[in-house]
């Protein structure tokens, strides 16, 4: 069954690898990025490229409505280049998990047939913003009954672990690109997504 996926997040480590499977398998992909460069590169790869940021709450909500979606795929993360910046950043990456979640989630109340599907972390974090930031997406999505998506920390190309495995929880990158495009027809609830 072909749909329609509107993906935020398109062009990150794992929205850049799910793409070319999305249409690969016939689904019409509505490809988020704040950025016009990157609008050319989500077309060749066959996608629809959408310029929007998840903090314009009204030009989301008119994206949203617009590519009328089946599926909202909620890739979004506030990562650093480098891994060792993480510490300094987790609160833009908290800022991402909660209000970019309550963004997507307002966006789809128009559009009875959507349904959500959101990357979280299958590892506890400390106890902080970070941590309240993936409970806060966890219970938002499960109350939309949408999909969790608990990654283990990716590795592979283009990840922070390229040449190394992280400790477990972990996944190779392409195999939990494939992973999320099986599990846009999970039942809602949590799936754990690990070697």
């Amino acid at each position: 069954m072909t749909e329609r996926i509107f993906l935020a997040g398109a062009t990150g480590v794992i929205g850049s690898r799910v793409v070319p499977l999305l249409v690969s398998a016939g689904h019409s992909v509505g490809a988020m990025t704040r950025s016009m460069d990157k609008a050319d590169w989500l077309s060749s790869l066959g996608a629809e490229p959408i310029i929007c940021d998840v903090f314009d709450r009204v030009g989301l909500a008119d994206a949203v409505k617009g590519f009328s979606p089946d599926v909202v795929l909620h890739e979004l993360t506030d990562l650093p280049d480098a891994f060792e910046d993480i510490p300094k950043s987790q609160a833009l990456n908290a800022r991402i998990r909660v209000e970019g979640t309550r963004n997507l989630i307002d966006a789809m109340n128009s559009l009875s047939q959507a349904r959500i599907v959101a990357q979280s972390i299958a590892w506890t974090t400390d106890p902080g913003p970070g941590a309240d930031a993936v409970s806060f997406l966890e219970e938002a999505v499960l109350a939309a009954k949408g999909v969790v998506l608990r990654y283990g920390a990716f590795y592979g190309p283009g990840t922070y672990y390229e040449g190394e495995l992280p400790s477990a929880p972990r996944v190779q990158i392409d195999t939990a690109a494939a992973r999320t495009v099986e599990a846009l027809h999970a039942p809602s609830g949590i799936v754990t997504v690990v070697d």
